[in-house]
C-alpha cells in the first residue's frame, strides 16, 4: 500500500503522523511512504531523515493525498484539505466527528475509511489517545498555574502557596489518564487536589496510589457546585469515546467561582466539558468570560511536537501498519478495528458520532 503523510496546517500545530523510523517500519512490511516536504521540521525531523529512511518526498500536499492510499496523520482535516481527499481512500487520525458534523458528512460524501485514533479500544483502554491524554493532563496543570498569573488574568495565586500561606486548590473533572496526569502535576506543585469522576473503581484505585493531598469524591451535580465555589484551579478532563463530552460546567455556574479563577477544558477536541468553552490556540489561547480565565486550546500537545510526535507515533505505527497489510474485510472483521471506525463506504459506523449530528448508524459487525 502507498502511504501518505502530508504536513499539519492545522493552527499553531507541528505534530507529523509519522517519524522517520516509522517509514522505515512501514517500508519494511512491504510499503510505499509519501511525505510532504517539510512535513517533520515541526518535530525536529529533516527531509533528508525521511530520504534516508526510504521516503519519497513530494513537494506538496496535493500530490501526497492523490498518490496515497492511505493517510496518517495527526489532527483531523480542516476545509482546505477537504477536497485533497479521495474517494475510497483510508484515513488514520484523530478525528473527534462528534464535535464536527461538516467533516463527517465530507468522508461519508467521498466514502472515505476513516480509523480514529481516540475510539481505538483495547479491553478498557484507548491505547492511542492515552499518549496524548497525559501531556495535555500534564500541561492543563502548568499552563493553569500560569494563567493564575494576575498578568494572565487569574487570581494572582502561587499554586503551590508558600511558607504560611494556604495551599490553593486544583478541582480536576474526570479521573482518566489525563485527570491522573493532571492531578499529579497538581500534587506534586504543592496543591490541595480534588478529583471527581463517576468511577467508584478508578476512584479507589486512584485513592491508594496518589498522594496523600489527592483527595478524591463521587462527581455528582451537586457536588460539582459545591467544589467550584473554592477552587482556584478547575480542570476538564472528562471523555465519552467518539461522543461529545457532557457540559458538567454550566455558564450560570460561573458566578460561583471566585473571580480569576481559571479553566482548563483539555476536553474541548470532543466539544468540551464547559458550556462557556470554545476552541482556541497556541497563539491566543485564553478568553475571559464573567472575569473566569478560560484555557480551551483544541491541541495542546502541540506546544511540546517533539515529544508528543514520539510518543503518539510510537503507540500508532503497529496499528498503521497492521491497516495497510490487511485487506479492507479481513480488517473489519476485528473488533478492535471496527471500533475505531468513524466512517465506511458512505456510512457514519460510530454511533455516538451518528447521535451527536442526528445522522443515520450503520453497524459494521
Amino acid at each position: 500500500m502507498i502511504i501518505g503523510v502530508p504536513k499539519e496546517i492545522k493552527t499553531d500545530e507541528f505534530r507529523v503522523g509519522m517519524t522517520p523510523s516509522g517509514v522505515m517500519e512501514c517500508i519494511k512490511a512491504g510499503h510505499s511512504v509519501l511525505v510532504e516536504r517539510g512535513a517533520g521540521l515541526g518535530s525536529g525531523f529533516e527531509d533528508t531523515h525521511y530520504l534516508i529512511s526510504g521516503a519519497v518526498i513530494l513537494e506538496n500536499a496535493d500530490d501526497v493525498y492523490a498518490g496515497s492510499d492511505m493517510i496518517v496523520k495527526v489532527k483531523e482535516p480542516i476545509e482546505i484539505e477537504y477536497n485533497r481527499l479521495k474517494e475510497g481512500q483510508i484515513l488514520f487520525t484523530y478525528l473527534h466527528l462528534a464535535a464536527d458534523k461538516r467533516l463527517t458528512e465530507v468522508l461519508c460524501e467521498k466514502k472515505i475509511t476513516a480509523l480514529a485514533y481516540e475510539t481505538f479500544r483495547l479491553n478498557r483502554r484507548l491505547p492511542l489517545l492515552e499518549p496524548m491524554s497525559e501531556i495535555a493532563g500534564r500541561m492543563a496543570t502548568l499552563f493553569g498555574a500560569v494563567h493564575l498569573g494576575r498578568y494572565n488574568g487569574g487570581s494572582g495565586r502561587l499554586l503551590g502557596g508558600a511558607v504560611g500561606v494556604e495551599r490553593n486548590r486544583v478541582l480536576v473533572l474526570g479521573a482518566g489518564v489525563a485527570g491522573k496526569a493532571a492531578a499529579d502535576a497538581a500534587a506534586g506543585l504543592g496543591a490541595e487536589v480534588v478529583m471527581m469522576d463517576i468511577n467508584t473503581e478508578r476512584l479507589t484505585y486512584l485513592r491508594d496510589t496518589m498522594a496523600p493531598n489527592v483527595t478524591m469524591l463521587y462527581s455528582t451535580h451537586d457536588a460539582i457546585v459545591e467544589q467550584i465555589k473554592t477552587a482556584d484551579l478547575i480542570i476538564g478532563t472528562v471523555l465519552l469515546p467518539g461522543a461529545k463530552a457532557p457540559k458538567l460546567i454550566t455558564c450560570d455556574m460561573l458566578s460561583l467561582m471566585k473571580k480569576g479563577t481559571v479553566l482548563v477544558d483539555v476536553s474541548i477536541d470532543q466539544g468540551g466539558c464547559f458550556e462557556t468553552s470554545h476552541a482556541t490556540t497556541h497563539s491566543h489561547p485564553t478568553f475571559e468570560i464573567e472575569g473566569i480565565v478560560h484555557y480551551c486550546v483544541a491541541n495542546m500537545p502541540g506546544m511540546y511536537p517533539r515529544t508528543s510526535t514520539v510518543a503518539l507515533t510510537n503507540a500508532t505505527l503497529p496499528y498503521a501498519i497492521k491497516i495497510a497489510s490487511t485487506p479492507l474485510p479481513a480488517l473489519l472483521k476485528d473488533e478492535l478495528y471496527v471500533c475505531a471506525l468513524n466512517t465506511y463506504d458512505g456510512d457514519v459506523t460510530n454511533e455516538a458520532v451518528a447521535t451527536a449530528h442526528a445522522m443515520a448508524y450503520k453497524g459494521i459487525l
